[in-house]
């Protein structure tokens, strides 16, 4: 990174000298560039950790409220009538809460 940042060489001549891919040379440059312009360029490496850790988080929270979500309905068409819930829950491939 150092031959591309500093000394002005292209990312394609320090791959092929170095026997690397073009792509993950460029990748490994643009995060060095984003760690060390602090933000002005791209996203640091702190940031793209956060931003990996925050999806993640999203990911399972959603997961949690669609699963809360599933067990409400289960419970709603239950009261209404339980042979109403036997057949909505068998068209929908679910089994119903007893």
């Amino acid at each position: 990174m150092r031959l591309v940042l500093e000394e002005g060489k292209t990312v394609g001549q320090v791959a092929r000298d170095l026997d690397l891919t073009e792509t993950a040379l460029r990748e490994w440059v643009n995060r060095a560039r984003a760690d060390r312009t602090q933000e002005r360029t791209g996203l640091t490496t702190a940031e793209r950790e956060e931003l990996t850790r925050l999806r993640k988080e999203n990911r399972e929270l959603r997961v949690e409220r669609d699963g809360d979500q599933l067990k409400e309905l289960k419970r709603m068409a239950y009261r209404l009538d339980n042979r109403l819930a036997v057949k909505i829950c068998g068209q929908l491939g679910i089994a119903p809460i007893r």
